[in-house]
């Protein structure tokens, strides 16, 4: 029989909820994978892909809610805050260029905001993972390149 005090179980918790937010960003992040390769295979083999491609985004966006949510249940550094409400943005700033041609081509700006959506999501998915596996940012080693030693 286990026995949690409070702290001890609002702790567990908010971990499993982190762990949670992990999941949804990396399932967020392997969507955007997929959105490449569609683009790519709509560009270079069949147009037929572009509803694919379509449907992918119209599928996942609803995970930027879910990531946004999640930070109103669990606390996280401030990098990881600004890196969620960015996809969020860059999602909106994506939508506009599609849809919002007319009297400026914003469209050409599609690929440079879905790459920077990409990267954006990257970053976002080894913060959290530093978060919730305790990993910190610092380098363990004084010596950045390991020295080489030779003997004659």
């Amino acid at each position: 029989m286990n026995i949690y005090f409070h702290s001890e179980r609002s702790q567990l918790s908010g971990h499993w909820t982190q762990i949670g937010f992990l999941a949804i960003a990396v399932l967020f992040n392997l969507c955007l994978v997929a959105q490449l390769l569609t683009v790519g295979l709509a560009v270079f083999y069949s147009p037929t892909w572009w509803s694919i491609h379509v449907w992918l985004v119209r599928g996942y966006s609803g995970l930027a809610v879910f990531l946004l949510a999640g930070l109103l249940i669990s606390p996280f550094p401030r990098k990881i805050q600004m890196l969620t409400g960015g996809l969020i943005t860059l999602l909106i700033l994506q939508f506009i260029t599609i849809h919002l041609n007319h009297p400026l081509p914003l469209g050409i700006l599609h690929p440079l905001i879905g790459f920077t959506l990409f990267n954006a999501s990257t970053t976002l998915v080894h913060r959290v993972w530093r978060v919730v596996f305790n990993e910190s940012d610092a380098v363990t080693s004084a010596e950045p390149y390991p020295s080489i030693s030779i003997k004659k």
